[in-house]
């Protein structure tokens, strides 16, 4: 395997709240030794900072779209350091010129429920209420301030299904897919050169 880290590689993952994204990205970048940046604590960061939920940042967020852009900026701007995997929702399409692979991960709404109510210590009804508010937020707001329709997934180079795999064969089958196609990426660069 090459040094992915010296090539300055950059990954996306990204993914609906609960789908898996934030988990994949984590272990890409330890197995691959690139560094970890996630688009999500950002925000969760931000709601906290100004004692708000995530929703009702969200829906600040409709009315005001610096938050979105310096939080986007932010992504950029870790990309273009390289050395990186990002997570975020939007990461793929924001970064779709920076990252040299683009991961989509997804899980039926029922099991992300489930996930984020285990995660955060909320009952599933709490969590499908949160998700639904956050989705149609970003929808909107992504459609809005940047033209992006979050249902073109033409944008991926990999999508993975978490919900029939565990996390560790989650990890292992998208890092086979990530090492191939930066293999294979990396090979071209040189004959190009």
């Amino acid at each position: 395997m090459s040094n992915f880290c010296e090539e300055g590689v950059v990954i996306a993952v990204s993914g609906k709240p609960g789908s898996g994204k934030s988990t994949l990205a984590r272990n890409l970048a330890e197995k691959l030794g690139l560094r970890y940046v996630s688009v999500g604590q950002i925000f969760r960061r931000i709601a906290s900072s100004i004692g708000v939920s995530l929703e009702e940042l969200s829906r600040i967020a409709e009315k005001d779209d610096s938050i979105d852009r310096m939080i986007d900026s932010t992504a950029v701007e870790e990309a273009r350091r390289g050395c990186v995997v990002l997570d975020g929702h939007l990461s793929a399409w924001i970064l779709k010129d920076l990252a040299h692979v683009k991961i989509m991960t997804y899980a039926p709404l029922s099991i992300r429920a489930m996930r984020i109510a285990r995660r955060d210590g909320k009952n599933i009804e709490e969590a499908l209420h949160e998700i639904e508010i956050r989705e149609d937020s970003e929808a909107r707001r992504y459609l809005r301030y940047y033209g992006i329709n979050i249902n073109d997934i033409s944008v991926f180079d990999l999508i993975v299904n978490t919900s029939n795999l565990s996390e560790e064969e989650t990890t292992q089958v998208v890092l086979e897919a990530v090492k191939v196609l930066l293999e294979r990426r990396l090979r071209e660069k040189l004959k190009s050169s």
